[in-house]
């Protein structure tokens, strides 16, 4: 084997093994993990929190310090959900599930986007992720719980109507 055959090796197996440890589906290791699963919208997100049974659109709550693990899909066109300051990007395409894995570190209030063109709603498609503290978490799913609508199949497919530049709101159950 001559040096550069070698080097080469070298560099290959550490590009190998680095980027199969930043895959996004491979789950954070840390406190039990928060479930969200996504759904891209014309044009707006929508967060269901399964063990919270409440949801929201176009804003993301996550508690600081603990995983989250996003489901993702698409109900109609290719999206790419993306948050910068956290690092995450992955597309949501429809009748395909996605998976990322993501941690705020901090409480903080950070941008959240789709970061491919869907069409003429695309430039206001974005959300506000907002990282609490663990108890600010618990106290803001029982407030969603207060109040809103119930997420049923009827009020799904009104929410599924194309729509542009939606204020954030919440649901207080998923049927």
């Amino acid at each position: 084997w001559s040096v550069p055959a070698l080097v080469v090796i070298f560099l290959g197996g550490v590009a190998w093994f680095g980027s199969h440890e930043l895959d996004p589906a491979k789950p954070l290791k840390g406190a039990d993990p928060v479930r969200v699963e996504v759904v891209s919208l014309d044009w707006k997100w929508l967060f269901l929190y399964p063990d919270q049974g409440v949801a929201s659109v176009n804003r993301l709550v996550i508690p600081a310090g603990r995983p989250v693990n996003f489901r993702l899909t698409s109900a109609s066109v290719m999206n790419s959900f993306f948050v910068p300051r956290l690092g995450g990007q992955i597309y949501t395409m429809a009748g395909m599930e996605t998976k990322l894995h993501l941690q705020a570190d901090a409480p903080g209030r950070y941008r959240g986007l789709s970061a491919n063109y869907s069409g003429k709603g695309f430039p206001g498609m974005a959300f506000a992720v907002e990282a609490v503290a663990p108890g600010q978490f618990e106290a803001w799913a029982a407030g969603a719980k207060g109040g809103g609508a119930v997420l049923d199949a009827k009020g799904y497919l009104a929410l599924a109507k194309a729509s542009e530049n939606v204020a954030p709101y919440t649901y207080r159950a998923v049927a």
